[in-house]
């Protein structure tokens, strides 16, 4: 029988470990996602507003959060800004930045795409009740956007999840260092290691996102 390494996850703390590596990644990205809701509601509003400055600005952010690559902002965040400005940051923190960077912008554009697709006889009958502005849309507009936004806000999420695993090049000591570490501890008396270790890492992080993937699709054929 072939021995694919898993058994290394079974000396001393090495599973434990693994796990509490998951629970750093996981963390960060909840609090991303947390932040990353509560600016993009706010962002995708201002998007839609007729405002020509403010669509060229939201849209350039936009675009820099398309073209420029999530490690690069890392660096950038992490190894830059800590010597330019001279701040004390520590790595978790400049990831939770980056990501929330990087997820108020698509969840803005979510956002912005989810309110210009409710059709405009919505905002006329919400006026034509006497409604004001802020009424307007707390009663009738922002319910609709949030039925039109769930499913693929949770599929931001469980992307967000997993680009995580790239905190690990500004030292954060996450599921994949971690994993790192226990191969390298292990290569001489466990070659296959790499194999077995790295298997459970994919499957740990298919649990945790397969359940939320699986509650968007739920979610957009009950709502479709």
């Amino acid at each position: 029988m072939l021995n694919l390494g898993i058994d290394v996850l079974f000396k001393g703390t090495n599973f434990l470990r693994l796990l509490g590596g998951l629970w750093i990644a996981v963390r960060i990205s909840l609090i991303s996602v947390m932040i990353s809701i509560i600016a993009g509601l706010v962002m995708g509003m201002l998007m839609t507003s007729p405002n020509v400055v403010l669509k060229i600005f939201f849209r350039t952010y936009l675009e820099i959060v398309r073209i420029m690559p999530q490690m690069v902002l890392l660096f950038i965040v992490y190894f830059g800004t800590t010597r330019v400005f001279g701040w004390d940051l520590s790595a978790e923190y400049a990831a939770v930045i980056v990501f929330s960077f990087w997820g108020a912008a698509e969840m803005g554009d979510l956002v912005r795409g989810a309110l210009i697709s409710i059709p405009g006889i919505q905002y006329e009958s919400a006026q034509a009740l006497g409604m004001t502005r802020p009424q307007m849309y707390l009663y009738v507009i922002l319910p609709q956007t949030v039925r039109r936004l769930i499913p693929l806000s949770i599929n931001l999420i469980t992307r967000m999840i997993k680009t995580t695993s790239l905190v690990m090049m500004i030292g954060i000591v996450e599921v994949l260092k971690v994993a790192q570490q226990i191969i390298e501890a292990n290569r001489r008396t466990s070659p296959n290691a790499a194999f077995g270790v790295f298997a459970v890492v994919f499957l740990l992080y298919f649990l945790i996102c397969w359940p939320v993937s699986r509650l968007a699709g739920y979610l957009e054929k009950r709502w479709s």
